[in-house]
């Protein structure tokens, strides 16, 4: 009976001890799963303070630029063009934020490190895509001049015809009221909605710089004082070369109306004041800000109506963690 008792009772302690490893090791597992849950909820809860801030920072600089807009066309200026020699065409390079916070007296130098950068670009710099189309007697019409402005746009940018005309499709399907269209697409307000006509991500990275979607109030023009060259010569209808000539002229002095830039640009050219203008209403704003390890970017579409300034849209470019 003695004999086969410690054979018993040793196993008794080997499954005691296997026991206690086994509620050790779950213990510790949970252990580490709290830490990492709470340490978790931790940096989770740092980024969206972070975030936020830079929210409202994003929000503060975009108000100062609207005050930048609004003042540039105050009774006082007599110029009353929009053009890159202006002090809203320069841009800001990265800056510390502590440096605009320089006379606040609660400022303090423990402040963690915030950067911020931006520009204001003229939208009207750009070809609006929304001029396309008009809608006339509630139905949707592709406006002849204007498509074929943007057809010589993709052929000066070595784009595809089929660019063309899948977008200028697109456009006229997707205006309402939908006449004709089984299952008409929707109607892009950012550019990387292009996509929904079928265009490929490489086509719109091209055409970004040249196009722009504004709301559909009324046609806008293109200021021949902030276009490039390949925008000027779609619209004005010329060639790479004269379009060339009018960017050279403006760098010298820029243009006070349509009359004074076909004047000067001579010969047989006449720049039509339906397509073209010396000023802007439509504005885009980008700011960037670097607070910590995040960087957020926000771009906003503004229109000047009179002297305010009204937001139009707004969108995150990019929020990212660099650490």
């Amino acid at each position: 009976m003695t004999r086969h008792s410690r054979p018993t009772r040793r196993a008794q302690r080997g499954a005691a001890l296997l026991m206690a490893l086994i509620i050790v090791t779950v213990i510790s597992t949970l252990a580490v799963s709290m830490v990492w849950q709470q340490w978790r909820a931790v940096q989770v809860e740092s980024a969206e303070r972070a975030r936020q801030q830079s929210a409202w920072i994003l929000t503060g600089a975009l108000a100062w630029t609207r005050i930048i807009l609004k003042e540039d066309l105050r009774p006082s200026n007599p110029d009353k063009t929009d053009n890159l020699g202006e002090p809203w065409a320069v841009p800001l390079s990265e800056a510390r934020l502590s440096t605009f916070l320089a006379a606040d007296k609660d400022n303090t130098d423990d402040a963690p490190d915030t950067f911020l950068s931006g520009n204001i670009t003229d939208a009207q710099s750009r070809f609006n895509l929304s001029n396309m189309v008009t809608v006339t007697n509630n139905v949707p019409t592709a406006v002849v001049d204007e498509v074929a402005a943007f057809q010589r746009l993709c052929g000066f940018l070595n784009l595809s015809a089929t660019v063309a005309q899948q977008i200028s499709k697109g456009f006229l399907e997707s205006t309402p009221p939908h006449t004709g269209v089984a299952n008409p697409p929707l109607r892009p307000e950012r550019l990387d909605q292009l996509a929904w006509f079928g265009v490929d991500l490489k086509t719109i990275k091209q055409l970004e710089p040249y196009v722009v979607i504004l709301p559909q109030t009324s046609a806008t023009q293109v200021n021949v004082n902030t276009a490039s060259r390949e925008v000027i010569a779609a619209v004005a209808k010329v060639d790479l070369a004269t379009a060339e000539r009018i960017v050279q002229m403006r760098g010298r002095e820029h243009f006070k109306n349509i009359s004074d830039a076909t004047t000067r640009l001579g010969g047989n050219i006449v720049l039509s004041t339906t397509q073209l203008s010396v000023a802007s209403s439509f504005f885009i704003i980008n700011g960037r800000l670097r607070l910590n390890n995040q960087v957020l970017e926000q771009r906003s579409l503004v229109e000047r109506q009179g002297r305010d300034v009204v937001p139009r849209s707004r969108e995150w470019v990019n929020s990212s963690d660099p650490g």
